[in-house]
């Protein structure tokens, strides 16, 4: 198992789809918000939705406990630890200058939606970042595509409660050539793309926030 297959598996404690055929073997729907505070970006706010496959392991570890119980902040921990593994499985970039993240969550938690497992956090920005006149990119992927990370509409990515006027956010969904869309449903169970090609991000949806 390649290091990236293997930080996947891990970064979500869960039996994933192995009986799966094709990539990807599992599926977490996400939310983001970003936050901004005296005019300059300080974070997002991550909300990600896994199916009920992924869920299965986390949801029958943590049994019947009640939202808060101990054992829900020790699942969330182990969750957590490894997502941080990833560098949050997240990229943001002002420019061709790649915005770095501190290296703790200033929040987390995980919780029980039905027969899904839900993991919120707040993903700091190292430094604050100035809005006015700047443009930013941010994308968030499993660079294996093992793991398809995507929001499900434009609206579930949201501006900064304190966003200046005229800032524009969109979302961007790549439409990746049907030879690459062939070779990513060709890789089986036992399969793991070059860590070069970073299949994930071709397929990975670009949020860009513009200010003037």
């Amino acid at each position: 198992m390649t290091r990236v297959k293997q930080g996947t598996v891990l970064a979500f404690g869960a039996l994933l789809s192995w009986q799966a055929l094709a990539h990807p073997h599992s599926f977490i729907t996400m939310q983001s918000q970003l936050v901004a505070k005296d005019g300059k970006l300080t974070a997002i706010d991550m909300r990600w939705t896994m199916d009920e496959i992924t869920s299965a392991d986390l949801l029958y570890d943590a049994g019947k406990a009640k939202p808060g119980d101990e054992v829900w902040k020790k699942l969330a921990a182990e969750v957590m630890a490894n997502v941080l593994g990833q560098h949050y499985f997240t990229e943001f970039w002002h420019g061709k200058q790649k915005v770095k993240f501190d290296n703790l969550p200033t929040a987390y938690g995980l919780a029980r939606e039905g027969h899904k497992a839900v993991l919120t956090f707040t993903l700091p920005l190292d430094q604050p970042q100035p809005l006015a006149g700047q443009s930013y990119q941010f994308a968030t992927f499993d660079p294996s595509y093992f793991v398809d990370m995507h929001y499900d509409k434009d609206a579930d990515v949201m501006p900064p409660a304190t966003l200046p006027k005229g800032c524009k956010l969109s979302v961007h969904t790549p439409k990746p050539s049907e030879d690459l869309t062939a070779y990513a449903l060709s890789l089986d169970k036992a399969d793991a793309p070059p860590e070069s090609m970073d299949l994930g991000k071709q397929f990975a949806q670009q949020v860009t926030l513009t200010c003037p």
